[in-house]
């Protein structure tokens, strides 16, 4: 019997469209870089759509393209191929609607926290005691409530990215993406900031992309998980997350949830190989011309 929660991209297309309106559209994205070796195709022929309140990941191994598909989305990266849209409307470079959170570091040492959640608030000319304000509710929701007077050296790894999520959040984005943001973190410390990003995500029904390569936190996290190929970086399955909200951590030792993780964990390991098993052979052919 066929697992009706393991779809084709074709299928999950189709799907999509019998969802009715959709917020995020990625049609037929393909992404070429030149380099010294020659073209490289770094993302091809992807297309996926993402409802309003929905949260889905994008899983792949390394070098399949996911980082190149985030800034495509993001506005971050022209010059492809195909169409990204947000509710109809073309993305052409940054876009008011979407927010983004990356892995790296990205506070600002000499703000408090309260003030590095207030600084998109104050670029666009937002009064003091208003931003503020709206900075201190979103601080609350990360779970900071208390450390607003503290700088980021003053605060754990962890805590550092909440107040970047906090901040992105304080700009109230119809659509969040988010780039590895736990990726540094220890696997303990990641399963309760999903548990807190799952809070987050259900209180504001913020719609949610997520680019990972870590299995507990896409099954944990997502409505649905897209896997993608190792390079050219394809879309080779989506999987729907059929698990109960409200959600937390203790989902993962759930017998539903192993066999989540195994079914992605198969198509994963099959790419990983092929990405080894690839890198294993440029090697090999540099130092037979050497």
């Amino acid at each position: 019997m066929v697992d009706e929660s393991v779809r084709s991209p074709a299928a999950a297309t189709d799907a999509a469209s019998s969802r009715g309106a959709q917020l995020l559209d990625v049609e037929r994205v393909s992404k070429r870089f030149v380099t010294s070796e020659g073209v490289i195709t770094a993302v091809e022929d992807v297309s996926f759509s993402i409802a309003p309140g929905e949260f889905v990941s994008i899983i792949g191994p390394s070098g399949c393209g996911k980082s190149t598909l985030f800034n495509i989305v993001g506005g971050l990266v022209g010059d492809y191929e195909g169409r990204v849209t947000v509710a109809g409307d073309v993305v052409r470079g940054t876009h008011a609607a979407i927010g983004m959170v990356f892995q790296e570091e990205s506070t600002f040492p000499w703000r408090t926290v309260v003030e590095n959640v207030a600084f998109p608030l104050e670029v666009v000319g937002m009064a003091k005691d208003a931003r503020l304000e709206r900075a201190e509710h979103f601080v609350a929701m990360v779970g900071l409530r208390g450390f607003e007077r503290r700088f980021p050296t003053e605060l754990s790894g962890g805590m550092r990215q909440r107040v970047a999520l906090a901040r992105t959040l304080a700009s109230e984005p119809r659509i969040l993406l988010m780039d590895e943001p736990f990726a540094a973190l220890d696997e303990q410390t990641r399963l309760l900031l999903g548990d807190r990003v799952l809070q987050i995500q259900q209180t504001l029904k913020q719609t949610t992309l997520l680019i990972t390569h870590n299995l507990t936190e896409a099954v944990q996290l997502s409505d649905r998980v897209l896997v993608m190929t190792y390079r050219p970086g394809r879309l080779k399955r989506l999987v729907d997350i059929h698990l109960p909200h409200p959600r937390d951590s203790e989902v993962v030792s759930s017998d539903a949830f192993g066999r989540y993780v195994a079914e992605i964990w198969h198509d994963l390991r099959e790419e990983a190989s092929r990405g080894i098993r690839d890198d294993e052979s440029r090697v090999l052919e540099g130092r037979a011309k050497r």
